[in-house]
């Protein structure tokens, strides 16, 4: 049985996951409804200026909140190309 310390720690840790899922849910939400907007005005899935500048704006913040920006980087792609994947399947 873990000790107190090591469970405050792991209840805070479950609570910032809980949060993450719900923001990520609340972002897909969003981004679901630019793909629909996309595909109603022919516009591509992709937007490669917007997806670096987002990249760029992300490392910077995570450089600043002394996150590894390689990983803030990683954790974004992989959120993009998620969403690409939902945009191209919108646009039928």
């Amino acid at each position: 049985m873990p000790d107190d310390v090591l469970k405050g720690y792991r209840q805070s840790i479950d609570n910032i996951d809980a949060a993450l899922v719900c923001m990520l849910a609340e972002r897909f939400k969003v981004t679901q409804a630019v793909g629909r907007y996309k595909a109603e005005n022919g516009l591509p899935p992709a937007d490669p200026g917007r997806e670096e500048a987002q990249i760029s704006r992300l490392r910077q913040l995570a450089s600043d909140a002394q996150l590894d920006p390689e990983f803030s980087e990683k954790f974004l792609r992989f959120i993009i190309d998620e969403v690409i994947r939902h945009h191209e399947r919108l646009r039928g």
